[in-house]
């Protein structure tokens, strides 16, 4: 049976891993639950079938409910690649916050992308790379999230440090801390991800002092 389309606004993405408050209204859990739903029918679909083949009418029959309301959380198929990826982005923030006041910003960059990965799949990560690098229009928005990522990164370094002196220091270490992501997440997939995730990240920033020191 096809879901009618849900009321409201369009809800938070949730945190990979997280769940819901327990204050959170039934309307706004259904909603995210819905929302979810679609996300992995998509994200299977464009792993199994590949991104240009899979069809939004394949996605919300895969999610069980009505193309209708595809389109009241997701405007596009784009879209659905952009969320997984702002779902990761908003982890990364979050262990940002979370990491030890004695750890200097480079450290806790590292400790905390290393942690958010470990919330993801590395088959599907391995995946999704893949599905992007192969998919031009999917290349573009990359970029983009590469972009709003580094700011979401500095916006939470100078967070954690509550220092407006540190603000400049923020934002050198996000754009390394991106650069490393990006750098060291094509070197991972052209080694054929054998390493973990985390693994890769600390031989990235150990490469980063080096050079530094």
């Amino acid at each position: 049976m096809k879901a009618s389309k849900p009321s409201g606004k369009r809800p938070k993405p949730l945190i990979p891993g997280e769940k819901l408050p327990a204050s959170a209204g039934l309307r706004q859990r259904k909603q995210q639950a819905t929302r979810e739903r679609l996300k992995r029918a998509a994200m299977a679909l464009f792993l199994e079938r590949g991104f240009e083949t899979t069809t939004i009418d394949d996605i919300a029959d895969a999610a069980d409910m009505s193309r209708r309301s595809f389109f009241h959380y997701f405007a596009s198929k784009e879209d659905v690649v952009a969320a997984w990826q702002e779902d990761a982005a908003t982890a990364l923030v979050t262990e940002i916050l979370a990491r030890p006041a004695e750890e200097s910003m480079l450290t806790a960059a590292e400790n905390a992308i290393a942690a958010a990965l470990k919330r993801i799949d590395p088959t599907e990560a391995a995946a999704m790379s893949r599905l992007k690098r192969d998919n031009p229009a999917l290349q573009a928005r990359d970029q983009l999230k590469y972009e709003k990522l580094e700011r979401a990164l500095a916006d939470g370094l100078a967070q954690r440090s509550g220092r407006k002196s540190d603000r400049l220091k923020a934002r050198l270490v996000a754009m390394i801390a991106t650069g490393a992501m990006r750098v060291g997440g094509e070197s991972w997939l052209s080694e054929g991800s054998r390493d973990k995730p985390e693994a890769f990240v600390k031989r990235t920033f150990d490469a980063i002092r080096a050079i530094l020191a």
